[in-house]
């Protein structure tokens, strides 16, 4: 149980999840969800401290002002969870078996254990699946199961756990958290109320298109199709091209090739990369100043919903599909196939002021649902720890 501190109760809450690897994204998920735990916590008179466990738990500690110990040490991971008073599974796309056949043994061992020590769980805007290994599926379902409390951020997730046997009416459907994470403090005052970029020329410059991309496709066939697609863009009009690194050395790698393959094409000129950096909300701060954003990477896509940018989505993966559908958006292309000119013509559109404004008329109601909904698990989690006190 927390133990009371000036009248407040505080609790230490295990923090499970693919940190301390520097990926933008991920280290996103964490800032929001500490950002979260500790306001919405100060707002009901509960201390939260979170344990991160990091494979890197220095850089975790520096990086996020938490305490950390090494996710892959079983004794550290152990005396992290026994001296808890629970664990948040999340978030991020932790229960799936596309990277590697060991990713859900452990995620749900982890759960497994802080249940063994009589630890609640509470399972964070996870996103589920694919999970295409039989032998994986009931360690899903036990998981889940043994959860006190299960937020997805879609209804994709929502509906592979129901066929997995997790009774749908125990879980809720929430943003992905990044979704409610702030620009960083001093940036704040300087964006007042500007969402959404420089506003599509403006100011006379010629508008910055926010690119992230990721190496998917051994052949790389699919980083060739985007450079044609953006020096299919150039072509039509005046563009900067901004690389943004969010997985930052791998990203970069990725850039630099469609750099490459930009300036074979003629279009080298328009293209700059991103200085690749760990903090996530400089990222964010980044995308906020593009007119457009042309994302691989899910939370490249995500903050520019979280900015208000307009955006066009290439798909590697569902979890790209599931999140364009909630603000009522269908990617662009995918890793098999992108049409250059669809893409230059449908970008060409948003980089008008009268189509970023209609972009923005038309799915500003599901952005603000979707920021106001982000701190949702949070607030569920503080709850649940006032319940203990």
């Amino acid at each position: 149980m927390g133990a009371l501190r000036e009248g407040r109760s505080a609790f230490r809450v295990a923090i499970s999840g693919y940190y301390g690897f520097r990926n933008s994204g991920d280290e996103a998920v964490l800032r929001s969800i500490v950002t979260a735990l500790r306001e919405e916590g100060r707002a009901s008179g509960v201390e939260v401290e979170p344990v991160v466990l990091s494979g890197d738990p220095a850089w975790t500690e520096s990086a996020h002002g938490v305490e950390a110990a090494h996710r892959m040490r079983p004794a550290e991971v152990l005396r992290t969870l026994r001296g808890c008073d629970a664990l948040i599974s999340g978030g991020g796309s932790l229960l799936q078996d596309a990277t590697s056949a060991k990713t859900i043994p452990y995620y749900t061992g982890i759960v497994g254990l802080a249940r063994l020590l009589g630890k609640p769980v509470f399972v964070y805007a996870q996103g589920i699946g694919p999970v295409k290994r039989a032998w994986l599926r009931p360690l899903v379902r036990a998981a889940m199961n043994a959860s006190r409390i299960v937020t997805v951020r879609d209804e994709e997730s929502a509906a592979l756990l129901a066929r997995l046997g997790v009774a749908r009416g125990r879980i809720e459907v929430v943003p992905d958290p990044v979704m409610g994470m702030p620009l960083p403090a001093e940036a704040e005052a300087r964006a007042g109320d500007g969402m959404g970029g420089q506003g599509p020329g403006d100011d006379g410059a010629a508008p910055v298109v926010g690119v992230s991309v990721r190496r998917w496709r051994p052949d790389g066939a699919d980083l060739a199709r985007v450079a044609e697609a953006l020096a299919a863009l150039v072509r039509r009009r005046a563009v900067r091209l901004r690389f943004l690194p969010l997985h930052t050395q791998d990203d970069a790698e990725a850039s630099r090739a469609v750099m490459d393959r930009l300036a074979a094409l003629g279009a080298g000129d328009a293209a700059e990369l991103a200085e690749p950096g760990d903090d996530p909300q400089r990222m964010l701060l980044e995308v906020g100043r593009c007119s457009l954003i042309f994302g691989m990477r899910l939370h490249a896509l995500i903050y520019a919903a979280n900015r208000g940018v307009p955006m066009l989505g290439l798909s590697y993966d569902p979890k790209i599909d599931h999140f364009l559908a909630r603000l009522g958006l269908a990617p662009i292309g995918t890793t098999e196939a992108l049409d250059a000119e669809a893409f230059a013509s449908a970008a060409d559109g948003l980089l008008t002021p009268e189509g970023a404004e209609a972009w923005r008329e038309r799915h500003g109601s599901a952005l603000e649902a979707l920021r106001r909904e982000a701190r949702r698990p949070a607030q569920l989690v503080v709850r649940a720890l006032r319940g203990m006190a």
